[in-house]
């Protein structure tokens, strides 16, 4: 018989993943931070090479046929032909830069802006993406916009295209926008590219069969999105001024992602006692552990729309 002190007869705690180390200190333990076009050590191409081409089929073998994702995409009419900025929406899990390359064409290739944490969690990882492409990383150590910015225009200048997330994290509530970070909307002021905004949901948890839903939006620019009452003028760089018309940028594009976001997420939702088989190992497959906040007691409502 099982007794008070008997491990075997206590509750089990669900425990929370641990907390992830900061960008800076996992930056320091590699020796520095080399972000941008100073890791790339090239002009980001627009081209696909037959070793690009080789792995995009490899993936969409194993995504579609092996785990059996299932991936809806529209609105690929609006893509420009190329040298624009792509700008992403509710970014939830490592899924997310598929579903921007499943729903763009091979050429232009599609560069992103994301994290160098996150992703080098190996260094065959590293130097596999190196040498295959598609990202320009980020530490978040502290450097600035500087890098980042000639990273756009490198890309841009080319002909590919460049794809940012600018929630900044894959935590946040399901269906729904997080809070955009300004780093984008700085980029965006200083690289004056057609600006395509990109809304997906359903990269919250994977698991063999998932359901997700992609949509490209018409493209805008910094003038459409400030509307009539912004007088054209662009702020010196690094200026508080800059940083005031980069959250108005912000802020009038979650407008236009929000809605969309909320509107295609019901697409996604597989009743609860849909079988989810390996949820955890999928969902966690190329991200470092840490914790999630799912949680939203708002998600009943809309978010609020773009006024006319």
């Amino acid at each position: 018989m099982a007794t008070e002190s008997d491990p075997a007869s206590r509750p089990r705690r669900n425990r929370p993943p641990p907390g992830r180390l900061s960008p800076q200190a996992l930056a320091d333990a590699r020796g520095g931070a080399v972000e941008g076009l100073a890791w790339l050590g090239r002009t980001p191409e627009a081209r696909a090479s037959i070793l690009y081409r080789l792995v995009r089929l490899f993936a969409r073998f194993v995504l579609f046929g092996v785990l059996r994702f299932r991936i809806e995409t529209s609105g690929q009419e609006h893509l420009p032909p190329g040298g624009y900025f792509l700008v992403g929406a509710a970014h939830r899990g490592w899924m997310d830069p598929f579903l921007v390359v499943h729903a763009l064409p091979t050429e232009p290739r599609v560069w992103f802006l994301g994290s160098a944490p996150s992703t080098f969690t190996s260094r065959w990882r590293e130097r596999l993406i190196h040498r295959l492409g598609g990202l320009l990383p980020v530490w978040r150590g502290g450097i600035g916009a500087g890098p980042h910015v000639a990273s756009a225009r490198a890309v841009v200048g080319n002909g590919a295209v460049f794809a940012q997330m600018p929630e900044g994290t894959v935590s946040g509530p399901a269906g729904r926008i997080g809070p955009f970070r300004v780093g984008w909307a700085v980029i965006a002021l200083r690289v004056d590219v057609p600006i395509v905004p990109f809304a997906m949901v359903g990269t919250e948890e994977l698991y063999l069969g998932r359901r997700m839903v992609s949509r490209v939006l018409p493209p805008t620019s910094v003038a459409g999105l400030l509307g009539p009452d912004w007088d054209g003028r662009r702020p010196e760089e690094d200026t508080r001024e800059e940083l005031e018309l980069a959250r108005r940028l912000s802020t009038a594009l979650e407008a236009i992602l929000g809605p969309v976001v909320f509107e295609l997420y019901p697409r996604t939702v597989d009743p609860p006692d849909h079988p989810r088989r390996l949820k955890r190992r999928l969902t966690w497959l190329f991200l470092r552990p840490g914790r999630l906040d799912r949680d939203d007691p708002g998600a009943a409502s809309p978010p609020p729309s773009r006024p006319s």
